[in-house]
């Protein structure tokens, strides 16, 4: 897969529909999604249980489908964040980032010099394995690697523009479940102190010329988050798509035959 195809999306604002990944990880994973439309998936690490092992294993999958792959390592730290580079993720995502400061630690983890402070390994799996001149593959890499701050905390909605002012920032990402439980409504997306949260995000994202995105449950919050100014929409994920859709079928068939 030619690398730069996530930072080329991070660029424009049009709708990206990708799906979160957090339980199966087979070799058809990727031809699956591709098949489906998906134009990007978030491979998430926090939540999953999944090792780098598993997650080297993975990129190779999605790429094989050509498939952008965003990575969410389990905590802003620098071994975690360059190894999932390492590792050919074009898209990094660190939970809890809820200042320019922490945003920072997130370039300097992810980028290469002069732009940060990445420890150099060429020749890898970000390479596609290939040789080239030192600086030019250090400038390839810092060119088409993205860096997505999870804003889920109520400081991080409150210092979302400082966070997205940072040049090297391509993406704000809500997470909303986090979010509301960090201003003391859990789950109330409704309420007037997450709407507020959110509005700033937003604003924040659309001052700076940065991409947007979060995950949806249903087809319905992913339209009404778009015209609000989510370009970037992950649709469900793989657990809940296979229970609802087997959890319908079942139903159906139970319902049908006892008739």
């Amino acid at each position: 897969m030619a690398r730069g195809k996530l930072k080329d999306m991070m660029k424009r604002s049009d709708l990206k529909v990708g799906h979160f990944i957090v339980e199966f990880v087979t070799p058809g994973i990727g031809h699956i999604l591709k098949a489906a439309g998906c134009d990007f998936v978030f491979l998430d690490m926090e939540h999953s249980g999944f090792s780098f092992e598993t997650v080297k294993s993975a990129i190779r999958y999605f790429e094989a489908a050509d498939v952008p792959v965003i990575v969410r390592v389990p905590a802003l730290e620098n071994d975690m964040l360059a190894r999932a580079c390492d590792m050919g993720a074009e898209g990094l995502i660190a939970p809890m980032i809820s200042t320019a400061a922490q945003a920072q630690v997130m370039v300097d983890s992810v980028k290469y010099f002069p732009r940060g402070k990445r420890g150099v390994g060429l020749q890898m799996a970000h390479d596609n394995y290939r040789a080239a001149p030192v600086a030019e593959a250090l400038n390839n890499a810092n060119e088409h690697t993205c860096v997505i701050c999870l804003i889920e905390t109520a400081d991080g909605a409150e210092n979302a523009d400082a966070i997205a002012a940072i040049p090297d920032v391509d993406c704000l990402w809500v997470g909303h479940f986090d979010l509301s439980v960090s201003l003391g409504i859990p789950g109330q997306f409704d309420h007037p102190k997450f709407t507020i949260a959110m509005d700033r995000i937003v604003a924040a994202a659309k001052t700076h010329g940065k991409a947007l995105g979060r995950l949806v449950p249903n087809t319905d919050q992913g339209i009404q988050h778009y015209k609000q100014g989510f370009d970037f929409c992950c649709y469900s994920g793989d657990i809940w798509v296979l229970r609802d859709a087997l959890a319908a079928a079942v139903k159906t068939l139970r319902e049908g035959c006892a008739t």
